[in-house]
C-alpha cells in the first residue's frame, strides 16, 4: 500500500512531463544513481504551487521505470 503526502491530491498532473523523464529498465549496464540524478533534474523543472517537490517526485517516479525495473 502506497502512502502519499497529504498534498498529493492537489498534484496538477501534466502528461507532457512524462516524455521528459529518463527511463530506467533495471538492466545491469544501467547506473541507478545516474537515473535518480537525471530524474531529479527533470522534476526540478516542474513547478506546482499546490504541492511539494517530494510529492512531485513520488507521483512521477513510477513513470520513469520500465520493464524489469517496474517489479
Amino acid at each position: 500500500m502506497h502512502s502519499f503526502p497529504s498534498d498529493a491530491s492537489h498534484f496538477n498532473f501534466k502528461p507532457d512531463i512524462i516524455q521528459l523523464l529518463p527511463s530506467f529498465h533495471g538492466l545491469d549496464l544501467e547506473n541507478p544513481y545516474l537515473h535518480l540524478r537525471e530524474f531529479e533534474e527533470v522534476c526540478n523543472t516542474y513547478n506546482d504551487s499546490n504541492c511539494s517537490m517530494n510529492t512531485i517526485i513520488l507521483k512521477l517516479f513510477s513513470f520513469s521505470l520500465k520493464d524489469k525495473a517496474t517489479t
